[in-house]
């Protein structure tokens, strides 16, 4: 994973042993042990699994019987036989799954109606939750419908975040095949090879093939999350430049400890003439420019720029100054609101040219 600091991919394969079945087994909390005096609480590693009632497909899929047992239960046993979570969770909106998932012995986090709506993301569910639960340090979403999901895995996950460095995992699964895509979107005689030389088709032997998400799971650290830098990392995957920018002599020590993948400058007492500066290397004009501040010094910035934004909690004279204000505030999900926003209008003009 190309994430914020080390990130990983580990691939699921596994399959689990069947659920006896019967009465479901109970969650058992496992004991901290060792956290006598002078001894360093461990970060709290919780498991949350996302079950809104209202799918659309399958009508509660979640909860759908599979070989016995409700499908949520296996990943409920496989984050119990784990080992490695101080909790485990349930987000729903729904009474039902509420039933089954407390029957699995999960605790229950009532999602709202706002972050259960069918255009809320599994993003806007977990910083719910993350929002209501301060005593979470990292936080993995694992997916309702994973039942081959083994708990080997997650202390693999648990073993990658705690003890070798990594701030996100998510699981991936190596795939051989050949892509091929549309040269003239809705023609499919017309067709062009993506991953691949037809001249030289290599056996499968000689080809590592390519990692694709499985969507089984994705662990991260909170911090991540609820600043914003994977989409950070989005953002400059996505080929678009990302600088950050401080009037404040912060240490860029303490920001390079981000390893985020971008150029930066503190202690400017002129951000315009920074930011214009970096604007002519990268050869843009103002328009092709997006800005997101907070404080009386961006206002310049965020006057000048195409595509400007302030947290909810900036200052007066930075909110008058652009066309879009973020519903969170800074350091709470701003940075993340601004990327999203980024990519809904990039996706908006990708979709009028194809038109």
């Amino acid at each position: 994973m190309d994430s914020v600091e080390k990130g990983a991919a580990t691939s699921v394969s596994n399959p689990r042993g069947r659920p006896s079945r019967g009465r479901p087994p109970k969650l058992q909390r496992n004991s901290r042990g060792g956290q006598g005096r002078g001894v360093e609480k461990p970060p709290h590693m919780a498991a949350l699994i996302l079950a809104r009632g209202g799918s659309k497909g399958i009508p509660l899929k979640n909860i759908k019987h599979l070989a016995g047992v409700p499908l949520i239960g296996w990943v409920l046993r496989a984050a119990l036989d784990s080992g490695v979570f101080q909790s485990i969770w349930v987000s729903t909106d729904h009474d039902e799954i509420e039933n089954v998932a407390k029957q699995f012995g999960a605790q229950v986090h009532r999602r709202s109606s706002e972050a259960s709506k069918d255009s809320s993301t599994s993003l806007d569910a977990i910083i719910e939750f993350l929002n209501y639960h301060n005593e979470v340090d990292i936080v993995g979403n694992i997916q309702a419908t994973s039942p081959c999901l083994h708990p080997t895995d997650l202390q693999k996950v648990a073993e990658m975040i705690r003890e070798e460095g990594y701030d996100s995992v998510f699981s991936v699964v190596r795939r051989h095949q050949f892509r091929w895509g549309e040269i003239q979107k809705g023609v499919r005689e017309m067709t062009e090879p993506l991953n691949l030389n037809p001249a030289k088709r290599p056996r499968r032997q000689d080809w590592d093939g390519e990692l694709y998400e499985n969507g089984s799971f994705y662990f991260a650290k909170r911090h991540l999350i609820e600043m914003g830098y994977l989409q950070v990392c989005v953002l400059v995957l996505q080929k678009i430049f990302v600088r950050l920018i401080s009037e404040r002599a912060c240490s860029k020590q303490t920001l390079s400890s981000l390893k985020l993948d971008c150029k930066m400058e503190v202690n400017v007492p002129d951000k315009l003439a920074v930011v214009d500066e970096w604007r002519k290397e990268m050869g843009l004009c103002w328009k092709e420019v997006a800005y997101l501040g907070n404080e009386v010094s961006d206002e310049e910035c965020l006057k000048k720029v195409g595509l400007s934004g302030v947290p909810a909690d900036a200052c007066a004279a930075a909110q008058k100054a652009v066309g879009y204000i973020c519903k969170s505030s800074g350091g709470r999900g701003a940075l993340r609101e601004f990327a999203e926003h980024i990519f809904l209008l990039m996706e908006k003009v990708i979709n009028s040219c194809q038109k």
